[in-house]
């Protein structure tokens, strides 16, 4: 069912209105990997919303956020949580540290489908531990650990203007810069960021974060399938 939607669905269509096919035709120079990295932005807009919405009012995608939360957490704002904070970067970091050895000397697109795969165990480990009534604490420090996974590997692959998470380097380059097909990328990348938010903000607020959380599950075991069959698509061509 992925491999068809792969070729037939969605996939490539949209991959190729963010980059385009050469003049040959065929897949665009990344292939079907710009439409997995938009469904990831979704997927960080969604973790972000059950974190700041449903926990201690802290970021596990947004790093930046969490820099100025800290600062405002130790200046004595009491609804920020300097823990909450200092736990998020520092799994964030542990992901992202453990990403970047695990693909030393392997090829990027090879390790994105495992990546992705170990972040949807961790979600799913955060809805279990939702479920159970933990703290926030634990779900802040899963999530931030996953998403430094993810960050980490989309950094090494280095699709342009599809950086799944951060986006005002984005929409400054949106501003300042010509409008061509770059601005049909930094457009998606952001709209589709502010979906996510918004759909994991109403499923948090109305229905609670176990939905957002099971939303993200089901999004981030997709994208890792879909991620698998490309990596196989890819290396087919090369056996002998």
């Amino acid at each position: 069912m992925v491999r068809a939607a792969a070729r037939r669905g969605f996939l490539r269509p949209l991959a190729a209105l963010l980059f385009p096919p050469g003049p040959q035709g065929g897949s665009g120079p990344h292939g079907v990997l710009p439409t997995l990295l938009v469904a990831l932005t979704f997927v960080s807009g969604v973790v972000d919303a059950v974190s700041f919405l449903g926990l201690d009012h802290v970021f596990v995608a947004n790093m930046t956020g969490n820099v100025v939360f800290l600062g405002f957490a130790l200046a004595g704002d009491r609804e920020l949580s300097a823990t909450a904070s200092l736990l998020a970067l520092a799994a964030f970091l542990a992901g992202a540290t453990a990403a970047g050895r695990l693909r030393r000397g392997r090829e990027p697109v090879r390790m994105f489908a495992p990546l992705v795969a170990v972040q949807a165990v961790l979600v799913a480990g955060t809805l279990a531990l939702t479920a159970g009534g933990s703290g926030p604490l634990p779900v802040v420090g899963l999530l931030a650990l996953g998403m430094g996974l993810q960050n980490a590997v989309v950094l090494r692959l280095g699709v342009p203007d599809l950086t799944t998470t951060v986006v005002t380097r984005t929409l400054t380059g949106l501003a300042a810069e010509p409008w061509d097909r770059t601005a049909v990328r930094r457009l998606v990348s952001v709209a589709v960021l502010f979906c996510g938010a918004l759909a994991g903000g109403l499923l948090t607020l109305h229905h609670g974060s176990h939905w957002a959380l099971a939303l993200a599950v089901a999004l981030l075991l997709w994208i890792a399938a879909a991620g698998a069959v490309t990596a196989a698509e890819r290396a087919g061509p090369e056996a002998p």
